[in-house]
Formats: C-alpha cells, structure tokens, sequence
C-alpha cells in the first residue's frame, strides 16, 4: 500500500483490479472489448466524416447525431484504453490524481450523451411537430449553444465528485474492484463516512438523468399525439421512421445505465460482482459501438450517403440499392 503520509491518509495510488472473479480469463474478455472499442471509434469517426462532408446532411438532426458521435468517442476513450492495460498487461496502478481525473471525465461525459439525447428528442419533437418553422428555430447558433450548456452542466455537477472524493480518508485498502475509476467504486474503499458522496451521486443522477429521460418522455408524448392526429397513413409511417433510430438509442444507452445504476446502490449484495463489473463497461461501450450501426441502418440518408460515397465514380445509383 502506497501513502503520501500516515497522518493525512491520502493515497498516492489506487490498484484497479479488474473483474472480480474473472482474473483467469481476463485476456479472453479483452478481445471482444477491444473489438467494440475498435468498431466505436472507426464508426464514430466515420459518421462525423460522413456529416461534414456531405451537405445533404449539413441539417440539425445531423449535427446533434455528429456531437453524440464526438460525446461517444470521448466517453469509451476515457476508460478503454486503461482497462485493456489492466487485462492485457497487469497493470493495474492508477496515480491518485490520475483516478479522479479518469472519474470526473467518465462522469461529465456520460452526463453529456444523456443530455445530447435530449437534445435529439426536442430535435424530433419541433421536427414533427413545427415542421414549417424547423430550420429557423434549430439553428446553428441555438445547437452550438445547447450543446455548450448541456456540457457546462455536465462538468459543473460532477466536479464535486473530485472533492468529496479528495477529502475521503483511505486507510482500509487501496484496491478498486473494477477496471475504471468511478465515483462510487472510489468512495466506497474509503473508511471514512461516505454518506455525502452517496447523496450527492443520487442528486445529480436525478438532475442529469432524471430531467433528460422527463424530457424525453414528454417530447414523445407530444410527438405521439401529432403523428395519431395526421389523416394520411404514409405521413404517420413517415413521421415514426424518423424517430426509429432515436428510439433504439435511447434504449441501447438506458438499459444497461440503469442496470449500472441501480446495482451499484441497491443490489450489491445479491448481484455478482463479475456482472456488475461488465456491465458497468458495456454500459460506457455499448453506445458507442451500436450507435453508428443504428443510425447506418435505420436513417434512409446516412444509408444512402454512405453507398454514394462506397461507390462513388461506379455506374450505381444508391437509390435504387
């Protein structure tokens, strides 16, 4: 065990252990992790290309899909790389600042794909519901802005993470069950009273993904009552289609956040470490990984983009694929 001194109590390291249970097959659960890592990033920054080169898709849906793409690469960029290290290499010391500073990134930027997907469910909602007025209300002026203030919020509410972590006295033990830094992974080897933390983690995950998913759900509640009151059954087909992928997303990050969430409070003691542990790295991955999938699949104009530019300079017309 490593301290700076004995009378503060303060670590000048942290080991992360990986998954608990699971140490003999660490390098195994390293391939896939590292195929999700390597199919988030080559399709992110595939779909940001694709954006900002194709001026069919210079329009605000596109753009908020472009910032989730970025919030995506940052948000598994800040915890693959560690973890992979940890499986394929064994090493598993984290400098102490290098800890907090691992958990307020891994929190500001789960923060910030909850909120742009809030941003894409008021995108959908003025698209289906003022389509007349779409462009003049979302633009780039109003999403640059949205997207600034939705990560202000995120880096203002979880910079306290740091502090409240900092202050902790760590005299039981330096070993994190886990492949990343969070917030209550680190706080809970403290041995000191870690009350705050838990009450503040619980605060902001109701400011942050409380308010999101509330305005998420109105936003479909409005949007759902616009596409029932459409008399042409091929409008109301073509208004859900456009909320498909957005759905799906919502559910791909969601699921496995609530797992993470509610597991980590509630259900330590009758979920298995091990699975905890996986999820709470799906949970940062998955996203990342399925997002540009979805999006490639179910949005006719990124799919037809992206033929035009595979086969661009071929007789093909991506039109009729």
């Amino acid at each position: 065990m490593s301290f700076l001194n004995d009378t503060s109590l303060i670590l000048a390291s942290f080991i992360l252990n990986g998954i608990p249970g699971l140490e003999e097959v660490h390098l195994w659960i390293s391939f896939p992790l590292c195929t999700m890592y390597s199919i988030a990033i080559t399709g992110n920054f595939g779909l940001m290309y694709l954006i900002y080169s194709e001026e069919a898709l210079h329009r605000p849906m596109y753009i908020f899909l472009a910032l989730l793409s970025f919030t995506d690469v940052l948000m598994c960029t800040s915890t693959l790389p560690n973890t992979l290290c940890i499986l394929w290499f064994n090493l598993k010391e984290i400098d102490f600042n290098a800890c907090l500073s691992q958990m307020f990134f891994v929190h500001t930027f789960t923060g910030m794909e909850s909120g742009v997907l809030m941003l894409m469910a008021l995108d959908r909602f003025v698209a289906i519901c003022y389509p007349l007025s779409y462009v003049t209300i979302l633009t780039n002026s109003v999403i640059a802005k949205a997207g600034l203030i939705t990560f202000l919020r995120g880096v203002m509410l979880v910079i306290p993470f740091t502090f409240l972590t900092k202050r902790l006295p760590y005299c039981g033990g330096n070993v994190i069950p886990h492949t990343y830094c969070d917030h209550m992974s680190v706080a809970t080897i403290s041995c000191g009273n870690v009350k705050v933390n838990a009450v503040y983690g619980l605060m902001v995950a109701l400011l942050i993904g409380g308010f999101d998913i509330l305005c998420i759900t109105i936003s479909y509640a409005m949007i759902l009552r616009a596409v029932v009151s459409l008399s042409s059954a091929d409008a109301r087909q073509k208004a859900f289609s456009t909320c498909t992928a957005h759905i799906c997303v919502i559910v791909i990050t969601y699921v496995p956040a609530f797992f993470t969430f509610f597991t980590h409070r509630f259900g330590g003691h009758t979920i298995p470490p091990h699975i905890h542990i996986t999820m709470a790295n799906l949970y940062l991955l998955m996203p990342p990984t399925m997002n540009p999938i979805v999006y490639g699949v179910k949005t006719k104009q990124i799919r037809e983009c992206v033929i035009r530019f595979l086969f661009k300079g071929k007789d093909i017309s991506p039109f009729n694929i």
